[in-house]
């Protein structure tokens, strides 16, 4: 109960996460920066800039919004593109691991046996971790770029000192939650990484590790034999026959010299 309920709060959050940067995809707003709003005068003018993975835009202070679309991809700033590709890959990356995720949970009954549902769990797992380095990626070069011209100490004329917009933090936070998810999915499925083994006393005292094999023998497997009498049946070769033998030698001779105290 306590496995299904992890995997299913690590699918939710996982999900979540792959929505948040999904949504980032189509929101407006990813840079934005204000001109004008200064007092002094009757009429306030104000001015807004701002853009998105796919065009740049212009607002007024009357609500009117200018647009200019980018062109084709191959003539697209270069970081745009970079942006763009990698996000695109992570989304596809989460695809796939949404679907492995909900495949491989116990609480579903499609996906086989549960040692396969472990791995495709596990494989989701993967696919998510390598989406979410993928998207963090595309937010960090995005930030870089904003970045470089916000601090610069001096700027050409017309280039502007842009701000970040919401959809980065909201992306970051997504890529935080699908992260977390990760975490609960290995939580779970940690085992067939690093499968259970049995330990086994041996009749000196010492440990050894059994095989991981599922052909197990009583005693291979299970049987913990006593140290009180392992030293006379325990062992190999000459060393436990010649024991017996000794143990054989010398009760006649004590019990004779019972019979003639006697």
């Amino acid at each position: 109960m306590e496995k299904r309920f992890i995997q299913i709060l690590g699918f939710l959050i996982s999900s979540l996460g792959w929505v948040f940067v999904l949504c980032t995809m189509a929101m407006d707003y990813w840079r934005i920066t204000q001109l004008g709003g200064q007092g002094g005068s009757f009429i306030i003018k104000v001015a807004w800039y701002w853009s998105n993975l796919w065009k740049d835009c212009f607002t007024d202070s009357t609500a009117v919004t200018n647009c200019r679309d980018y062109p084709v991809l191959w003539s697209v700033t270069p970081y745009i593109q970079g942006v763009r590709g990698l996000l695109m890959c992570g989304l596809t990356l989460g695809f796939f691991a949404v679907v492995c995720c909900f495949l491989g949970m116990e609480c579903t009954y499609i996906g086989g046996e549960d040692k396969t549902k472990d791995k495709l769990l596990l494989a989701g797992a993967v696919f998510h971790f390598a989406g979410s380095v993928s998207d963090i990626s595309g937010y960090c070069l995005y930030i870089n770029r904003i970045a470089r011209t916000s601090f610069a100490p001096s700027l050409a004329p017309g280039v502007l000192r842009y701000d970040l917009g919401t959809p980065i933090f909201l992306g970051l936070v997504g890529c935080f939650l699908i992260l977390l998810g990760v975490v609960f999915y290995a939580a779970t499925v940690y085992r067939v990484i690093w499968p259970e083994s049995k330990v086994v006393y041996d009749y000196e005292g010492g440990t050894y590790m059994a095989p991981r094999s599922r052909g197990r023998t009583l005693y291979t497997g299970y049987y913990r034999p006593s140290r009180l009498y392992g030293t006379y049946y325990m062992g190999s070769g000459r060393s436990s026959s010649s024991k017996i033998s000794n143990l054989s030698k010398t009760t006649p001779d004590k019990l004779s010299d019972r019979d003639a105290f006697v």
